[in-house]
């Protein structure tokens, strides 16, 4: 077996052991299957699929052949007979039957235990915040629920799905995703999804957006959750928020108040809402191109801390990248909802495996995570992972 594959099987299995699979089957009142396809295995499968080039479901079943899952079936009498078909029937079957909800607990506490084994000793965590656009089959189940883009010349082909990432900004491990149709009449903002996506993040975590999420419906949501926020605003919204216009780099306290389009427009703000916090505006870039940053926030570093705080926040639209393009998120090749929501759960699980297994291996070189590459580290499954990475990593802004 490859030595990365072994690491990446026994992080999983740390995090995701068949006790905790059989617990969360118990806990949903389904029935535990006697067969080569269990819960366990078919999840360890997908993700397995998701870090291999080709990703098909022959090359999850030859995985299964070549003993990639051979602790996972030692209960089953046609495993230790050697009687696995190369047929990939009975695998894609599983993967129908395979509760979506247990996809979606299994990754959760993968996430759960995965940071307990980077981070023991806890402490405050920083996040990324982004939004990105993925593709779906154009089926016409998915094609209702997720409708393509559209213009005057008519529509597009392929269904599209509005996600939003939160990323963690030391190890990059992402949390559970957020989604929804990014078009046609059920369509909602990447702002919305961005307030359910904080809903995993322990309090006193701080949150680190760009200018899309620099609106005050956004640090307001976060502070009533206990988030402290660093988010990027226009310079509309900063000139309005300082009171005239900017022309010094200067930080101020400032008291942050709803206009009535955001009042109007979110909803759920008590009359008089406001957040208190600082303005900071500085120049950044070199020569003649520099441009000013405006930033709100809410925690009490000094303004050059948070200035390269929010400097890291280029590390999620590389994240964003393996996740889309590595992980081979692009473009899900599945024809109803309920599988692509389980293509999701799986790929995320599959990018936090590999991403745990570049940090335990950047601790022990004194490498920061964020200097090795994901994708090296992914291709270069054919000699230990530890050994070698391409190093890099300037914050952009």
């Amino acid at each position: 077996m490859e030595q990365a594959w072994e690491d990446t099987f026994s992080l999983s299995q740390r995090g995701i052991s068949s006790g905790v699979v059989e617990y969360l089957q118990k806990q949903a009142g389904l029935r535990i299957r006697q067969s080569i396809y269990t819960a366990q295995v078919v999840i360890w499968l997908m993700i397995l699929q998701r870090l291999q080039p080709l990703g098909t479901l022959a090359t999850g079943v030859e995985a299964l052949l070549a003993g990639v899952a051979d602790s996972l079936l030692s209960q089953c009498e046609r495993a230790r007979r050697k009687r696995i078909s190369r047929r990939t029937g009975g695998y894609s079957q599983a993967r129908e039957r395979l509760p979506t909800l247990l996809c979606r607990q299994v990754l959760a506490e993968l996430i759960t235990r995965l940071r307990e084994i980077l981070n023991p000793s806890g402490g405050r965590r920083a996040y990324l915040l982004d939004g990105s656009s993925l593709e779906l089959e154009a089926s016409p189940a998915l094609r209702k629920a997720f409708p393509p883009a559209q213009n005057q010349h008519g529509q597009a082909h392929w269904p599209i799905l509005r996600i939003v990432a939160v990323h963690e900004l030391e190890t990059g491990l992402a949390e559970e995703p957020c989604w929804g149709a990014m078009y046609g009449n059920d369509a909602v903002s990447e702002q919305q999804l961005a307030n359910q996506a904080m809903a995993s993040l322990d309090p006193d975590s701080i949150l680190v957006g760009d200018r899309n999420f620099g609106v005050f419906s956004i640090a307001w949501q976060a502070r009533q959750r206990g988030l402290d926020v660093v988010i990027r605003l226009s310079e509309q919204r900063a000139r309005k928020l300082a009171g005239g216009p900017i022309s010094v780099e200067a930080e101020r306290m400032v008291r942050w108040t709803p206009s009535r389009f955001d009042g109007r427009r979110q909803g759920g703000m008590p009359e008089g809402a406001v957040i208190e916090g600082r303005l900071i505006a500085v120049r950044i870039g070199g020569g003649q191109s520099k441009q000013w940053l405006y930033l709100f926030t809410t925690v009490a570093f000094p303004q050059a801390e948070v200035v390269t705080l929010y400097g890291k926040r280029w590390n999620i639209e590389t994240d964003l990248r393996s996740l889309k393009r590595t992980v081979r998120l692009h473009h899900i090749a599945v024809r109803n909802e309920s599988m692509m929501e389980k293509e999701l759960f799986t790929a995320v699980a599959a990018y936090n495996l590999v991403r745990a297994v570049i940090a335990l291996a950047a601790r022990r070189h004194n490498f920061s995570p964020r200097q090795l590459s994901f994708t090296f580290a992914l291709n270069g499954r054919n000699r230990p992972i530890p050994l070698k990475f391409s190093l890099g990593g300037r914050s952009r802004w």
